[in-house]
């Protein structure tokens, strides 16, 4: 079980929601808690140091929050996917976050299980968007327009982008289509690369608005 436990760190200005976090993670057999910290500038030197597999990030901090912390995370390249846990629930403060690279949001009212769950999740990949959210994504990015840069897609890419929509993580792609997880990296890279999109969860979106999603 060691080699599939979840790596987890804590950023969080507030210690009581930093302890509650840590007491319910701690009883879970495949998560580990690695880790605080109180501010995003914290959050980002832990993040580096520990490289946890997820990182549960709060948004609203003094000093460093947590979309310029998340903005940081991107330009290190840092392969932590990074769960929002925010008490704000309007789209002007999530949709930033998301955008900045989060792999999804809970609330801090969340259910337990809820919560573990979505660190389940997010880790193997997945995209966690509630509908309202990804309808604001979905608006602020038409102006972009960008239709026709799917055009450059191979049959293969379209299948994966498809499945990347779908939620699919690249093994579960991997499985689905038959192919080695090297070569699914190596379609998204592409992908990305081809649809000028910085993350997985832009991919997703263009899916959507594309109608290149299953």
């Amino acid at each position: 079980m060691a080699d599939k436990t979840i790596r987890v760190l804590l950023v969080d200005d507030h210690q009581v929601v930093r302890r509650g976090l840590r007491t319910f993670l701690e009883i879970q057999d495949d998560i580990e808690v690695v880790g605080e910290a109180s501010d995003g500038a914290e959050g980002v030197a832990r993040t580096e140091e520990l490289r946890p597999d997820v990182v549960l990030m709060d948004i609203k901090m003094p000093g460093t929050d947590g979309i310029e912390a998340l903005r940081r995370l991107r330009e290190l390249e840092n392969p932590a996917k990074i769960l929002i846990v925010t008490s704000f629930t309007e789209q002007r403060t999530v949709v930033p976050a998301l955008r900045a690279g989060a792999s999804g949001y809970v609330y801090k009212d969340v259910d337990p299980d809820a919560l573990a769950g979505a660190i389940r999740s997010v880790h193997a990949g997945h995209v966690l968007l509630q509908p309202e959210v990804a309808g604001a994504l979905l608006a602020q990015d038409d102006a972009g327009g960008g239709t026709g840069r799917g055009s450059t897609l191979t049959e293969r890419e379209r299948e994966v982008l498809g499945l990347i929509a779908d939620g699919r993580s690249n093994r579960e792609i991997a499985r689905a289509l038959v192919l080695s997880e090297k070569t699914v990296k190596t379609h998204v890279s592409n992908i990305l690369m081809k649809l000028d999109l910085a993350d997985r969860t832009q991919a997703a979106l263009w899916a959507v608005r594309n109608g290149a999603a299953g």
